[in-house]
């Protein structure tokens, strides 16, 4: 479930260059193994060998998360992996390319004795990397989601009208804009991660250029809807005022537009390389000034107060401050192993992304634009069920953020081990994800129910409210097991590329489930508020029991196949051999 509120974001901080030790370590190997190729493969490796000037040398080039005071001076070529602790050794269970691929490298993925761990080891050792990722990430969504409250908050104390439009202007950009950039640019959680773990780390730079041309298109029709929003409000009975504010709303919070397109793909760019702390910095520096700009311009003093503008503009400052963090960020204190230089080859291969984004849009989009129907029919049933409803709203995009954030490091993680040839350990971390998953569901299962008697105070002192909530929230606490399941299982088919897999998960779960069968509880059944929240229930164990199996029954060995398939996707498009239908299926 991508709440109304949710945002995308991610990445931390890794890798360091092995090219010395790459160098001496390669010979000795070279003499004893021939690394295996396919046709494919080498096209593409001939041709990054002409044009790529980011490596020192012409051998491929190792990628490490320690630090570089960790990397031990190099030693003689016969004696250099016995002295390396660090440097973990191949042995027969090692996929060929691991040895001296970029990589985010965990310790665990080769073993240095040989001896793969039992399953039980795995387990364990995959739920604690996927926490060590989860954290940063969960932390960037934390703060993203104070940066929209701020601007909530703010416009909330100017009148009640207001607070109305800045609502309905928001929906809007939900369902006409942020949705659809979300949905598109998840096609990078396909392509990134595998591109990175693979010999080939500079696609991670030109599928990244790929997609910000894709998105710089797509911005043209979303601006023209923004600037011509209030007669499309009117035109759907809104009320004038409202109507008018919302369509100004629209067209200051485009000048953020751009940025959040921008934004959401350079997390990408920097999440697929390990980088899961960068955005969490980033974001922790501006939403300080976002509470700040939010104060100034809309309530501040009158030479520079704006009034209910200023809210929509500061939001829009907050956003380009975070571009261009993250523009500096790249440039000065990120390796340049996984860019690729400027060319015209960035506008080749663009159907591929548009085909799996299409898939993506519907993946992420249904699921927005169910929430926003759901809102309408609660409207239908009267202020106190509308103000119950923005309280369980509130309280679901609150915990939503945990799995999410779960979400993102499962489908980086597995990129990565795709990307690096490790099927059983891809397979281990998806069941691994889903585990972790229920445990946190749990936990937050058992806080609702302990405080629903008081939940509701957090959010309005109204008795009637507080009671219809606490009346509700036993729902709410066992929805969070199939809501946190589905997000799961969502990031699993993301690094698949099985986005519209997803969207058709999506698409019958809400439509043809959930929402029909919640109205009929709601309207026909007379249970009001409970009715549409039984709906919804309905639909995410649905959506992710359909999900669970699909990721159970994945044939990871093919998944690899894949992987490898959709980098050599330059050579096939050059050649004029591409078949989508394979990259995708």
């Amino acid at each position: 479930m991508s709440h109304l509120s949710q945002l995308s974001g991610t990445p931390s901080s890794l890798p360091q260059d092995y090219a010395i030790l790459s160098r001496f370590a390669a010979p000795q190997l070279e003499e004893t193994q021939e690394e295996p190729e396919t046709s494919l493969a080498r096209s593409e490796q001939d041709e990054y060998s002409e044009e790529d000037d980011l490596l020192p040398s012409r051998k491929p080039v190792r990628r490490t998360s320690f630090p570089s005071s960790y990397i031990i001076p190099p030693q003689p070529p016969m004696n250099i992996l016995s002295a390396a602790p660090n440097v973990l050794q191949p042995t027969e269970n090692t996929p060929l390319l691991a040895p001296f691929m970029p990589r985010i490298q965990e310790d665990v993925d080769f073993p240095r004795d040989g001896h793969e761990p039992s399953t039980a080891r795995m387990y364990w050792e995959e739920l604690c990397i996927l926490s060590k990722y989860t954290l940063p990430v969960f932390g960037t969504h934390v703060l993203e989601h104070s940066m929209i409250m701020s601007s909530v908050v703010s416009i909330g104390h100017i009148s009640t009208v207001a607070l109305a439009a800045a609502t309905i202007g928001f929906m809007t950009a939900n369902v006409t804009g942020l949705s659809i950039i979300q949905g598109l640019v998840s096609t990078l959680d396909t392509m990134l991660p595998g591109a990175w773990t693979s010999n080939q780390p500079q696609l991670v730079g030109l599928w990244t250029q790929r997609m910000a041309v894709v998105m710089a298109v797509l911005l043209i029709p979303m601006f023209v809807v923004w600037f011509n929003a209030e007669p499309v409000l009117l035109l759907l009975r809104q009320e004038e005022e409202v109507a008018r504010l919302a369509g100004i709303y629209l067209k200051w919070a485009s000048l953020g537009l751009p940025a959040y397109a921008f934004n959401c793909i350079s997390r990408r760019y920097f999440q697929s390389q390990g980088l899961f702390n960068v955005p969490t910095r980033i974001t922790l520096g501006v939403a300080p000034i976002n509470v700040f700009l939010n104060y100034l311009l809309v309530w501040g003093p009158e030479p520079i107060r704006l009034g209910f503008i200023g809210a929509p503009i500061a939001t829009s400052v907050s956003y380009n401050l975070v571009s261009v963090a993250s523009v500096i960020y790249g440039v000065f204190f990120v390796e340049k192993t996984a860019w690729h230089p400027l060319s015209r080859r960035c506008f080749t291969s663009l159907g591929l992304l548009v085909q799996l984004g299409l898939g993506g849009v519907g993946q992420v989009a249904s699921e927005w634009w169910s929430w926003e129907l759901i809102g309408r029919a609660a409207s239908l049933l009267g202020p106190t069920a509308l103000a119950t409803q923005s309280v369980l709203l509130a309280t679901c995009s609150s915990t939503f953020q945990a799995p999410f954030a779960l979400g993102v490091a499962t489908s980086v993680r597995i990129g990565n081990l795709l990307g690096e040839k490790n099927a059983r350990r891809a397979g281990v971390s998806a069941k691994a994800a889903l585990f972790l998953s229920a445990a946190m569901a749990a936990f937050f299962s058992a806080v609702l129910m302990i405080f629903r008697k008081s939940w509701g105070y957090l959010f309005n002192n109204d008795a009637e409210v507080v009671t219809l909530v606490a009346s509700i929230l036993p729902i709410l606490a066992l929805f969070q097991i199939p809501d946190f399941a589905c997000a799961i299982t969502a990031g699993i088919l993301r690094a698949r590329g099985k986005q519209l897999t997803g969207a058709l998960i999506n698409l019958s779960a809400y439509y043809i489930i959930g929402i029909p069968f919640g109205l009929w509880l709601t309207f026909k059944q007379d249970l009001r508020l409970a009715g549409l929240w039984y709906g919804l229930t309905a639909a995410l164990v649905y959506g992710s029991t359909l999900g669970i199996w699909l990721c159970v029954k994945t044939n990871w060995k093919r998944e690899v196949e894949k992987v490898a398939e959709r980098l050599a996707v330059d050579s096939k498009f050059r050649d004029g051999q591409v078949d989508h239908e394979r990259l995708t299926q």
